[in-house]
């Protein structure tokens, strides 16, 4: 996320977002008039204080519904992040609230994602990656740090879930893999996915 001294290139964000330069620099110039973002040609942008706050806001709205998705409806975990997307935008600050209290004041989402308090502080959350743990150490899983579904899957099927904790076997150099003894069993965890999952020495 943007925010103080980050910024990103227009084309940059442009390819992020799969839209023409044009049509976000159009786009860029509404938010800077707005007073959402600092945004100077040919140097970039970044969220102004008022952007930073409204950017929380949304991803408070988002992680928590999320984990209600999970928690009350049944949602798979590796699912709910089309249907946060589109409830996001429909609901009241009251109804986020009154969420907020049902779950009883959750400090992360169903994927380890910290959720930001009602007044823009975010949790601390443990963030050193498997590809970067000790081998012959134990490790807590904390975070999966990616919405696709198809890793989200991938990574609950090898049981690389929040909370779990693991053995490190081997991190082989070049962090092509990482072996992982989980309950008893050996596996080899892709280098691509292992680079998604966050934790902490235990």
């Amino acid at each position: 996320m943007l925010g103080g001294e980050d910024s990103v290139a227009t084309k940059d964000l442009a390819a992020r977002l799969g839209i023409a330069p044009a049509s976000v620099s159009e786009m860029l110039g509404r938010l800077n008039e707005a007073g959402l973002v600092k945004h100077v040609p040919y140097h970039g942008v970044s969220l102004a204080p008022a952007g930073l706050r409204e950017a929380m806001r949304l991803v408070r709205r988002h992680r928590l519904i999320e984990t209600f998705l999970v928690q009350h409806l049944g949602f798979p975990w590796d699912e709910v992040h089309a249907e946060a997307e589109v409830l996001e935008h429909a609901v009241s600050d009251r109804f986020i609230q009154a969420l907020d209290d049902l779950l009883g004041n959750p400090s992360h989402d169903p994927h380890g994602d910290p959720i930001p308090s009602a007044a823009g502080s975010l949790p601390s959350t443990p963030a050193v990656l498997l590809t970067e743990a000790r081998p012959g150490s134990r490790f807590r899983v904390s975070r999966l740090h990616t919405q696709d579904s198809a890793d989200l899957s991938m990574l609950s099927a090898l049981g690389l879930i929040p909370g779990r904790v693991l053995e490190i076997i081997s991190v082989p150099p070049g962090h092509d893999s990482v072996v992982i003894e989980l309950e008893g069993k050996e596996c080899p965890v892709e280098g691509r996915l292992a680079a998604l999952v966050h934790g902490e020495p235990v």
